[in-house]
């Protein structure tokens, strides 16, 4: 072999190497967002915490993440909803102030999809590795702060086909302690793991069409007065709350709500629905634009896909040769354009075609995508740009001064995180 042939095969080899090792790179590359894709829900980062802050006009809060150490001591740990971002409550649909603070939360969350204008902290990727300090524990405030979804506890067991079951009761004082364990509903594996959880005598009990409370209970002989009974794994959904806990223990939480059977929690899913078809119906569909086809003189043909999440009757609503409007509105979902409600400066026109992915739809979209026709188009519909459409039939009502922006500034246009403290 030749020094020449030798050469080159040297520098192959290390143009091979230096190949594998880019590949290796881009495959540790952390993942995020793009505009006008849904990320899948497997590649989110799941955690679960206490809400105990909530911005609800920028989609925003703060949670206090579960971690291994003291719960209390633990930061609360900003995020914010990504556009299409899902919150459920009560096994419903529903927006951000509909959650009281102080419940549990599960969420589902990526990286900032773009840093330099994220509305909450940015954080180094491997924050949920870090030890806050030997009281919090680990994990207690991860990067991946852009919610894909949010769900109280109740929601979540229900899409993850989980029931609690009941084992031990102990009252004292119209109070106690329960000992419960997070199953599936079809039968587990016998490894659960015992949780347990205090209530009191503001505990919501619900059975059938009734709410009752820990006295009714008592007064049927179902729970004991004081003392301990077993309850035999009876299966139920809750709703878990976080409140101080006396005697130093580390994480325990709280039972808000019980659910004796599937009637008493469809009652509480089909009052949040109805909460949220008329806050949909008032603030409009949020969608984003899959194309603009450029007409002249400012007509246009927009396809548009609708976000996921909302009750079957809001996309119903949305018929073909049926009238509607269309306006810009910000990654927060708030409007961009007039200052007396979304109608203002909104582009109107027909719906021409409604058509329905087939096969399986990504989390944070419905699947169902619109294609409309308006003499006037805007500056905010264009590709991958966030919009909110109304059908004609819905109310048309002006929002609050703080869901809407009225001012070209950056400020309003990307909301700053300096809200929130830093601990």
């Amino acid at each position: 072999m030749t020094s020449i042939q030798y050469l080159k095969r040297l520098v192959g080899l290390f143009l091979g190497l230096s190949l594998c090792t880019t590949a290796a790179l881009a495959q540790e590359k952390p993942f995020r967002p793009e505009a006008g894709k849904f990320p899948p829900l497997e590649k989110a980062l799941s955690y679960r915490g206490e809400l105990v802050f909530v911005d609800h006009a920028n989609r925003r809060g703060s949670v206090r993440v579960q971690g291994s150490g003291m719960f209390f001591r633990n930061d609360p740990h900003p995020f914010a909803m990504l556009p299409y971002g899902i919150v459920r409550y009560h096994g419903a649909p529903a927006d951000l102030r509909d959650i009281p603070l102080g419940t549990v939360l599960h969420v589902r969350a990526f990286l900032p999809p773009d840093p330099k204008v994220s509305p909450v902290p940015v954080f180094p990727i491997n924050n949920r590795m870090m030890d806050g300090n030997h009281n919090r524990g680990a994990g207690t405030a991860p990067a991946e702060n852009h919610v894909l979804l949010l769900e109280d506890e109740p929601s979540h067991c229900q899409r993850e086909g989980k029931v609690w079951k009941l084992k031990e009761v102990d009252l004292k004082n119209r109070g106690g302690m329960i000992v419960a364990t997070c199953e599936p509903k079809q039968g587990g594996d016998g490894k659960a793991i015992e949780e347990k959880m205090t209530f009191d005598a503001a505990t919501r009990i619900w059975r059938g069409r009734e709410c009752i409370g820990i006295e009714d209970l008592i007064a049927e002989k179902i729970w004991p007065a004081e003392g301990k009974k077993t309850l035999g794994g009876q299966t139920v959904l809750m709703g878990i709350t976080w409140k101080p806990t006396p005697d130093g223990v580390f994480t325990r939480f709280h039972i808000s709500d019980i659910w004796l059977d599937d009637a008493a929690m469809q009652r509480s899913a089909n009052n949040q629905t109805e909460v949220h078809k008329a806050f949909i119906r008032s603030r409009w569909m949020p969608a984003w634009i899959d194309a603009v086809e450029y007409g002249k003189f400012g007509r246009a043909k927009v396809t548009a896909t609708l976000f996921g999440g909302m009750n079957a009757s809001l996309y119903a609503d949305f018929k073909q040769g049926s009238p509607a409007q269309m306006n810009s509105v910000e990654m927060t979902l708030k409007h961009t354009h007039g200052a007396y409600g979304p109608a203002h400066m909104a582009s109107g026109g027909l719906i021409l075609d409604i058509t329905k992915r087939t096969g399986e739809v990504p989390l944070g979209s419905s699947g169902i995508q619109i294609r409309f026709e308006t003499d006037l188009i805007i500056e905010g519909i264009r590709p991958s740009r966030i919009v909110r459409v109304s059908p004609a039939k819905w109310p048309q009502v002006e929002v609050p001064r703080e869901e809407y922006l009225n001012d070209p500034s950056s400020e309003e246009r990307f909301p700053t995180p300096a809200i929130f403290p830093k601990y």
